[in-house]
């Protein structure tokens, strides 16, 4: 592939956004090279065409951005949130992993706290 063919051609894209329920709670932990890495699990619904239940993927999402880490704080498990970011494939020794590597994190929608109380009807 010639210079020209290489620019004329289309950009590569890796652009991830997700909106599902927090199933697991953000945890921290810092990797052998000091880095501190943060790492939780959405639960994000498929789109069936008779809307089916029960149907989703756990996918696991990470970032090693403070500001990202700093928005998780009081998040919950079962808010649901919208995660933008790019799929990665992060590799350590004895194996590797595809995950989201979050860019931004915003709640949603708060889970309920069962509290609240059921209008009549």
């Amino acid at each position: 592939m010639s210079v020209d063919q290489m620019v004329s051609a289309p950009a590569h894209h890796n652009e991830v956004i997700l909106v599902g329920r927090l199933s697991k709670a953000p945890e921290a932990r810092r990797l052998p090279s000091g880095t501190e890495l943060t790492q939780w699990r959405l639960a994000v619904r498929r789109h069936t065409p008779d809307n089916e239940k029960g149907r989703a993927d756990a996918i696991e999402c990470v970032t090693y951005d403070p500001m990202v880490r700093d928005s998780l704080m009081g998040l919950t498990v079962d808010d649901v949130v919208e995660v933008q970011g790019a799929l990665r494939r992060r590799w350590w020794r004895g194996g590797s992993a595809f995950e989201v590597e979050a860019r931004s994190v915003r709640l949603a929608h708060r889970a309920s706290t069962g509290d609240e109380e059921t209008p009549p009807g």
